[in-house]
């Protein structure tokens, strides 16, 4: 397979056409950004940390009967993946408060959930993902009605595998956001998982592992997605 032309670049990933018309290559950056773009640093290793934890969990994912996008690793910072025709919303689940649902609905941080909350959000950063419900994304024809209640469906699904492999490992899996694509109108998860979008917290002290801490000036950003990996399993050597 020859990458090809870019065709897109986000914060912290860029995607690629190859000579197979079915196939790109995602390229994880180290580019890290917060407050829809306002804080933007170069963090070391990123993006291969990045990289090798989303494939990780992915290959867990599709091990456990969800179908997602992922191929395999081309190399520490590119993965090969099926072309999907993306859904512009984000699917959340939260198992405790954090970010968002606390300013929004004046919950303290912290406080499980259960059972889980599942939110939906357009993918407009210019209109910073508003929350969305399912009347608008018919109403707008952003998704079929059969295909939101598959996101659902397996946004609540990869919560169950992913919220035990995560206990099993000392952590909380406090929330994390997924995306949907059709390949050939099968629907896929698509996009990424790894700390970036997601939030970590050590079991016992509570501590932040994941992208909260570069958001917050707390420090060893990297660092702490590498524990979260180690914990889990994975080689970044």
């Amino acid at each position: 397979m020859e990458k090809r032309e870019q065709l897109y670049s986000g914060k912290a990933k860029s995607v690629f056409a190859t000579d197979e018309q079915d196939h790109l290559v995602i390229l994880f950056r180290n580019d890290t950004s917060a407050f829809d773009g306002q804080k933007v640093e170069q963090l070391e290793r990123k993006g291969m940390v990045n990289n090798k934890f989303n494939a990780f969990i992915m290959e867990k994912l599709e091990a456990a009967g969800i179908p997602t996008h992922f191929e395999g690793l081309l190399s520490d910072v590119e993965s090969q993946v099926k072309r999907l025709e993306m859904i512009p919303v984000e699917c959340v689940v939260r198992n405790v408060a954090a970010g968002s649902i606390c300013r929004r609905l004046g919950i303290e941080e912290g406080r499980e959930l259960n059972p889980p909350t599942f939110e939906l959000f357009l993918k407009n950063d210019a209109l910073h993902d508003p929350m969305i419900n399912e009347y608008h994304i018919r109403s707008f024809g952003w998704a079929k009605a059969e295909d939101v209640e598959k996101m659902k469906a397996l946004t609540f699904k990869v919560n169950d595998v992913l919220k035990q492999l995560f206990l099993d490992a000392g952590m909380i899996l406090v929330d994390y956001k997924l995306e949907f694509g059709l390949f050939h109108g099968e629907l896929l998860l698509g996009d990424e998982f790894s700390p970036d979008g997601c939030r970590i917290w050590d079991r016992d002290t509570r501590e932040k592992l994941d992208k909260d801490r570069f958001r917050q000036d707390l420090g060893n950003v990297i660092e702490s997605y590498e524990l979260v990996g180690r914990r889990l399993g994975i080689s970044f050597d």
